[in-house]
């Protein structure tokens, strides 16, 4: 569990409690099972030297070894990411293409965005659901052109996501549409985020202007001599960037990006701590296949033109939920005494047991434990006292805003009015 981890790991301190998790399919990944266990049966990512020799502290995550952290604490790692740039190696997740002029209609059958709707050179986050309604991964989308899509699913979601595309893969082909996937596993994935990464990725880039690049804007440009994949997006609530490279130049164009002395390496726990300030979902916690979109108070990636018809997995059940409201939904806390944790029981002042946590951590940022959780929607309201239940005593919480942070994202500026 979490709390095996923590024992073992003393030295993280409060901001250790952080669970170190990231994008995972399902809660069971979401808790290292040990610590500094051998990892010979576990994948490692091309970086995984550079990790050890930077003094990464690697730990088992969904089937791969990955850093927790390095020389600094959580804590430290944490606020360097709001004030700097930190830099973090997601190549665990998985990156594929879906190529073809039907490859948007096919998408658009399996996914809740309006993908047709997107800009070339554009993208989204967007869910895949199941036939009652339920998030099977939650994912970012890039519409690169009409013909070809860019897509990042989560690390721990692999194996089924890739089953899922599989099946209504084949039975496009068999109706005739024109599309195919591409897995790009030769490739690696970093995410360079914090206010100075606009200026950090800037002094590398070639042939580019990145004030002219907005959140979710894909390109491909050169940095550091090395061709890759750029996407302004991340994890953090920070400006930032995803940077997809060849996996034969990851190291060297990390070196590069940490050669500026503002920016650090980062592992799983700052990224946890950082997601819960901005208010990010993390699947298997917060997402799962029996919470829907509307629940999840995701109900803002479906699409204007998708509520017109529906026409994804699950469709019915959403329209239906987006008519009529939903019973539970998903909220903020501040809470007092011990941070609340996942599965947290959440109760009126009066005792009635009306929701649980799913994440929640003392925020290296504020000062101050934060949670997210489902409540019944009579006290989804900001403000709302409640009380969490943490190791037998109840304490106060009170029902908050999403993100707990400011969320800087660089976002294209709105037209004028006339």
């Amino acid at each position: 569990s979490s709390r095996r981890l923590l024992s073992l790991l003393p030295q993280l301190g409060r901001a250790g409690a952080l669970r170190a998790s990231e994008h995972a399919c399902s809660a069971g990944l979401l808790l290292f099972s040990r610590a500094f266990a051998d990892d010979a049966s576990l994948k490692k990512t091309v970086l995984y030297d550079f990790h050890v020799a930077n003094g990464g502290k690697m730990v088992p995550f969904a089937g791969w070894s990955m850093p927790i952290q390095y020389k600094d604490s959580i804590m430290e790692s944490t606020t360097f990411c709001r004030k700097n740039a930190s830099l973090f190696d997601v190549s665990h997740m998985c990156g594929l293409t879906l190529k073809g002029k039907d490859a948007v209609r096919f998408l658009e059958g399996l996914v809740v965005g309006d993908i047709a709707g997107l800009k070339d050179g554009t993208g989204s986050l967007s869910v895949f659901t199941n036939e009652q309604g339920g998030i099977i991964d939650d994912t970012v989308i890039t519409k690169v052109n009409g013909d070809q899509i860019y897509v990042v699913v989560n690390a721990g979601c692999r194996d089924k996501d890739l089953a899922h595309l599989d099946k209504h893969l084949q039975a496009a082909k068999s109706k005739g549409l024109d599309v195919s996937l591409t897995l790009h596993d030769d490739r690696s994935l970093l995410a360079l985020q914090g206010p100075a990464a606009h200026e950090v990725l800037g002094a590398l880039a070639s042939g580019v202007d990145l004030k002219t690049m907005y959140f979710s804007d894909f390109k491909t440009f050169d940095v550091a001599g090395i061709p890759c994949w750029v996407t302004r997006t991340g994890y953090t609530g920070e400006d930032g960037f995803e940077i997809s490279v060849p996996s034969s130049q990851a190291v060297a164009l990390a070196e590069k990006l940490t050669a500026n002395d503002r920016v650090r390496l980062a592992g799983l726990g700052p990224r946890d701590s950082l997601r819960l300030e901005a208010g990010l979902c993390l699947y298997g916690n917060d997402l799962n296949e029996t919470l829907t979109p509307v629940e999840a108070g995701l109900a803002w990636t479906i699409g204007k033109r998708r509520r017109e018809a529906f026409d994804f997995l699950g469709g019915d059940i959403i329209k239906k939920q987006i008519a009529e409201g939903v019973s539970k939904r998903r909220v903020g806390f501040v809470s007092s005494g011990a941070p609340a944790r996942q599965h947290s029981v959440v109760s009126t002042t009066d005792g009635k047991v009306v929701g649980e946590v799913t994440s929640g951590a003392f925020s290296p940022c504020l000062k101050k434990n934060i949670a997210m959780g489902y409540v019944e929607k009579d006290f989804a309201k900001p403000g709302t006292q409640l009380k969490v239940e943490v190791r037998g005593k109840q304490n106060d919480a009170v029902v908050t805003k999403m993100p707990f942070v400011p969320t800087p994202y660089y976002k294209r500026p709105e037209p004028a009015k006339k």
